[in-house]
C-alpha cells in the first residue's frame, strides 16, 4: 500500500513545472477555494462558491482551473476524528468521482480534520464579525488544507535533500581515505 507521504509526493512531482495548485474544501452549502503561487509554496485563499447544483458548481471551479493555470486540485477529506471515513467523505469522493470526466486534473485528497475549527477560532481571534466570519471561512478552510499539503512536501523535500548530502558526504569520505584507513598529514 503506497503511504500518504508517497502518495503527496507522487502527486506534486507530477506536475507541470509552475502549475498551480487549487485546494477544495467542500461543503454542503458552499464550496471554499484556496490557489498556491507558481512554486507551490504558499497557499492564499481565492474564493468561496455558494453551492446550487453539480454542473454549475463544477463549471465555476473549471473556469478558476482554466484561468489561474491549475494543475491539480487538493480536495480536503474530512475524516471522523478516529480516522475514519463517514458520510461526509463518501461525499467528497462522490463529488470528485463525478467531476473526473469534466475535469481530468490529478487529484489528492488530503485531511481536512479541524481545518474549519483552526480558520474559525483565528478569525474569533482577530476580531471578524459574523457576516466576515461567514464569508471567509471556506475559502480560508481551503488554504489551510492546501497549506498543510504544500507544507509537508516541503518538509519531505528537505528531509530527502539532507540525505542526499550525508551520503555525498559519507561517499566523499570514503573515497579520500587510503586503503590503510590512514590519511597522510601534511605539516
Amino acid at each position: 500500500m503506497i503511504s500518504r507521504d508517497d502518495e503527496l509526493v507522487a502527486f506534486i512531482d507530477g506536475l507541470a513545472p509552475r502549475a498551480r495548485l487549487m485546494g477544495v474544501d467542500l461543503g454542503t452549502k458552499t464550496i471554499g477555494l484556496a490557489l498556491s503561487d507558481v512554486e507551490r509554496r504558499i497557499a492564499t485563499p481565492l474564493e468561496t462558491i455558494k453551492r446550487m447544483k453539480f454542473t454549475p458548481d463544477v463549471g465555476r471551479i473549471k473556469d478558476l482551473v482554466a484561468r489561474y493555470e491549475v494543475g491539480g486540485l487538493v480536495f480536503g477529506l474530512p475524516l471522523n476524528m478516529d480516522g475514519t471515513e463517514g458520510p461526509r467523505s463518501q461525499a467528497t469522493r462522490a463529488f470528485v468521482r463525478n467531476m473526473k470526466p469534466l475535469l481530468p486534473l490529478p487529484i489528492l485528497f488530503w485531511d481536512e480534520r479541524m481545518s474549519t475549527m483552526v480558520v474559525t477560532r483565528t478569525l474569533l481571534d482577530a476580531d471578524a464579525s459574523r457576516a466576515k466570519r461567514a464569508d471567509a471561512v471556506d475559502k480560508m478552510a481551503a488554504a489551510y488544507i492546501l497549506q498543510g499539503a504544500l507544507d509537508r512536501y516541503e518538509r519531505i523535500a528537505a528531509a530527502a535533500e539532507a540525505a542526499e548530502d550525508e551520503a555525498a558526504f559519507r561517499s566523499g569520505l570514503d573515497m579520500d581515505t587510503p586503503k590503510g584507513g590512514a590519511v597522510d598529514e601534511e605539516i
